[in-house]
């Protein structure tokens, strides 16, 4: 089976029009060298208007009646039968009807018109048109006097699609013959450099492809296909809709043309691409007879389920919505030009019986097409159904008394209107018209003066042109909702006004809308699914922008949107969550009282403090014993109290760091350990020298009596105490973020300031710490009643090994670590004095008391 279609010339149209003027061309240099008289002969039949009615002004109307595929071979040697769309004329005739019988408008002139069947061919189309500019005679002169002759009509109501507009737009555009389209909707049509005489009643395409753009976007639907017709109304209508989709981040899987005329195979490879498409909307740009051919396809190889987003020229078409038998279109979304209404038109429309007088066969054609009947020619034809001429035309069940087209005879109305508004103006019509102005175009601009017209239709409608003679743009958006009988509801759903600002142009009412397979939901059609916040879309290899794969942000960065292209890095002090999308302030780290380390260390700083307190008691409840006596107390309490001040720093290591706890740590450390090391430091030169000082010849105890031991604790903590104030005066510690360590958090610390001021603390603590264990290990072979130096020498190791131990491990541990480190060095030392050099003597004291005697400590009557 073939698919056959009256219009065989389109496609060749423009090539054979650039042929055509080529030939005339020829022609008449032949004419010219072959004849003295230089006559002009028209070649093929001369056009006649299907309809006509003579008028002062004549109106030309271009449409087409016979349009309609058919499913047989075309033989190309008969004019095609089918009759359809015959109101379109009805439309013009019923407005220059109203007109004519106005007193408001155009008083005492009549209109007349010729409405022509162009059956949708752009070179019939052209032909017709050089016809009423060159008139129908079979000869004509090129004389002088032929060039002036005044032309036929005012104006052209027509084409119904764009590419006839076009050709006819280029063919009268020099002679500024106004050509005012219903249905044309190219974008190209406005370009008045090349087609000055055109206007239309009809939204351009530049608006209509926009507001599908819109309505994808507006149902997210990022991955769609496209399939348009392939002439002007298709190819630049698709034009746009692409150049728009892709600055709404939409993307085409596919776009194809077809022509109804095209090869069934080139029709078959179209289909099979919707077939293997993963995409589930598609964009159909097409004229309602290739949409006729492609529906027709889809339902005999039952393709279903996809969601359809159509163009106006199709989407309010009753006819097709006849042919859903399969359910193709269930569901289709899409543009429709808004509902309008002309008082006493149906009944115009459906009145056909007064065509028999303006055109016996057209009548007859019509009347047999429309009832599917034939009158007999003679009494011997045998007719299946035989026509009366009497059938009742309301009661037919076909297309023609179908108002679903009212809003393309309305167009046509007001096109009809225009005109006559701006010949009101020309004539200088007021209760009576001026009919001595000459209405040649060349002389009289009535297109100028259409352009301008601004008036409203007795239904309350504006109408006016801008200045590429294109009307406002203004869509109904309408939703096919099939019925229980199988018909379908043309639903307006909502409004597209591209006069609003772009946020308010696209509105939906609050009704609800039916989607492929009569479902409620809204389909999804997307390349990759939404990215959610907290991943990036990272693009496909060798695929559209549309198709991407999301991945999750890294740690410290963020994306909190939907589809989002990067992911943002977090402020220096906040962090990724674990969705990664919302940055959260860092968990600030530091060592405090409440965890159990910082828990565990500020009770053992307390046990030590409550410790040496208990050994100062004792020490004091014992100081007239010769054991407390004859190891200098008044160094011991220094040294208690010392021990008890080294205790209770640690604590200013733990708790959030501050500008004074910074400073008060590091100093309070080093000073009350220089006390302390200095109080052993005297203990063991007092134990060396008075070892020394029982040899004949030596008097050296006058150099370390109680004053110059006090003088030397005094003036070695001063010497700490001096580098102390200029640590803290030139660069001293304060608290600081550390963001280094770790990625997620903040670690509170203490920044040392001046490294080399820290260092000399320590170092000079190192410096006295060694020195005195110097000291005691020289003093270790004195007689065991007498000294302390052994013990001295095991708390002075001690001491050595935690804080050279200390050292790397500082160093090396992170955040609140390093102050714990700190902290266990500074309890281990304290802990290390007090254990070795008091608790001894304490022992002695509590538990073997008749070894604090006098005899006992210098060595006499010790016990064996």
């Amino acid at each position: 089976m073939k698919y056959y279609s009256v219009i065989w010339l389109d496609q060749m149209a423009w090539k054979r029009l650039g042929q055509c003027f080529v030939l005339i061309k020829l022609q008449l240099l032949v004419s010219y060298s072959q004849t003295e008289d230089m006559l002009c002969s028209r070649m093929g039949d001369p056009e006649i208007p299907q309809l006509s009615r003579d008028g002062e002004i004549i109106l030309a109307g271009f449409f087409y009646f016979h349009v309609s595929w058919k499913t047989k071979q075309n033989t190309y040697t008969q004019k095609p039968s089918p009759l359809e769309w015959f109101q379109y004329a009805q439309a013009m005739l019923f407005a220059i009807e109203e007109i004519n019988n106005s007193t408001e408008l155009l008083p005492g002139v009549s209109l007349g018109y010729h409405v022509y069947d162009t059956c949708g061919s752009v070179t019939r189309s052209i032909k017709i048109a050089l016809a009423l500019i060159n008139g129908n005679e079979n000869t004509s002169s090129l004389s002088d006097e032929s060039c002036i002759r005044p032309v036929q009509v005012q104006a052209i109501v027509g084409e119904s699609s764009s590419s006839p507009s076009t050709a006819v737009a280029t063919v009268i555009g020099p002679l500024h013959i106004p050509l005012i389209s219903h249905f044309a909707t190219c974008a190209c049509l406005s370009d008045k450099s090349k087609f000055p005489s055109f206007l239309r009643v009809i939204p351009s395409d530049y608006y209509q492809s926009r507001a599908l753009t819109h309505l994808v976007k507006y149902f997210g639907w990022t991955w769609v296909g496209a399939i348009r017709t392939n002439d002007d109304y298709g190819n630049n209508g698709m034009a746009t809709f692409t150049e728009a989709a892709q600055q709404f981040g939409i993307c085409l899987e596919y776009s194809v043309a077809f022509f109804r005329t095209d090869p069934k195979e080139k029709l078959q490879k179209i289909i099979d691409t919707i077939k293997a498409s993963t995409s589930t909307v598609i964009v159909a740009f097409l004229s309602p007879r290739d949409m006729e051919v492609l529906i027709y396809e889809l339902s005999l190889q039952s393709i279903t389920g996809f969601q359809w987003v159509g163009s106006e020229a199709w989407m309010f078409d009753s006819k097709i919505a006849a042919l859903n038998t399969n359910h193709v279109l269930d569901g289709a979304i899409g543009l429709s030009l808004p509902k309008a209404h002309i008082n006493n038109f149906r009944e115009f429309m459906l009145d056909v019986k007064t065509l028999n007088s303006s055109n016996d066969n057209l009548f007859t054609e019509f009347w047999e097409a429309l009832f599917s009947c034939k009158f007999k020619q003679s009494q011997s034809e045998i007719i299946q159904k035989e026509c009366t001429g009497q059938e009742d035309v309301t009661g037919v069940q076909n297309s023609f008394p179908d108002m679903s087209l009212m809003p393309i005879f309305n167009n046509i109305y007001k096109g009809v209107y225009a005109v006559a508004h701006a010949l009101h103006v020309i004539l200088q019509c007021n209760k009576t018209c001026n009919n001595n102005v000459n209405l040649n175009p060349l002389t009289v601009n009535i297109l100028k003066h259409i352009q301008k017209i601004h008036f409203k239709t007795k239904e309350g409608e504006e109408v006016y042109f801008n200045e590429n003679g294109d009307p406002p743009a203004k869509y109904e958006i309408i939703n096919w909702q099939p019925r229980e009988n199988g018909s379908v509801d043309f639903v307006t759903v909502g409004v597209y006004d591209a006069s609003l600002p772009a946020d308010n142009q696209l509105k939906f009412l609050n009704k609800p809308l039916v989607w492929t397979h009569n479902s409620t939901q809204v389909p999804a059609s997307v390349c990759s699914e939404t990215c959610r916040p907290g991943t990036q879309k990272v693009l496909q290899k060798g695929k559209p922008v549309c198709c991407y794969d999301c991945i999750s942000c890294a740690e410290g960065e963020i994306s909190n949107i939907t589809d989002s292209v990067t992911c943002m890095k977090c402020p220096l002090e906040f962090w990724s969550n674990e969705r990664r999308d919302a940055c959260v302030v860092k968990e600030a780290e530091y060592l405090k009282f409440e965890e159990i380390m910082g828990a565990l260390l500020t009770a053992a700083s307390l046990f030590g403090t409550c410790l040496t307190a208990a050994v100062a008691f004792i020490f004091f409840r014992y100081r007239k014993t010769p054991l407390v006596r004859a190891n200098n107390s008044e160094l011991s309490f220094l040294l208690l109290f010392s021990l008890t001040l080294c205790f209770l720093c640690s604590l200013t290591f733990i708790g959030r760091p501050s500008e004074w706890s910074c400073m008060l740590r590091h100093t309070a450390f080093g000073i009350t350990f220089v006390l302390c090391i200095s109080c052993v430091l005297g203990k063991t030169m007092v134990v060396l020298m008075a070892f020394k000082a029982t040899l004949p010849g030596k008097n050296i105890m006058k150099w370390f009596g109680p004053t110059q031991q006090r003088l030397s604790v005094l003036g070695l903590t001063f010497i700490q105490v001096i580098i102390c104030i200029l640590w803290l005066t030139i660069s001293p510690p304060f608290p600081s973020h550390n963001f280094k360590e770790f990625k997620d958090k903040i670690i509170l610390e203490c920044s040392l300031g001046s490294a080399v001021g820290f260092w000399s603390v320590l170092g000079y603590i190192g410096f006295l710490a060694v020195l005195c264990f110097i000291f005691a290990f020289l003093a270790r072979k004195l007689p065991d009643n007498f000294n302390e130096a052994k013990f001295i020498t095991f708390s002075m190791l001690i001491f050595c090994a935690v804080w050279i131990t200390f050292i790397p491990a500082y160093v090396s541990s992170p955040g609140k670590f390093s102050v714990a480190v700190e902290i266990f060095a500074i309890l281990a030392s304290s802990f290390g004095l007090l254990f070795c050099i008091f608790i001894p003597k304490c022992y002695i004291m509590l538990v073997n008391p008749e070894k604090n005697t006098k005899k006992n400590v210098m060595g006499k009557g010790a016990p064996k």
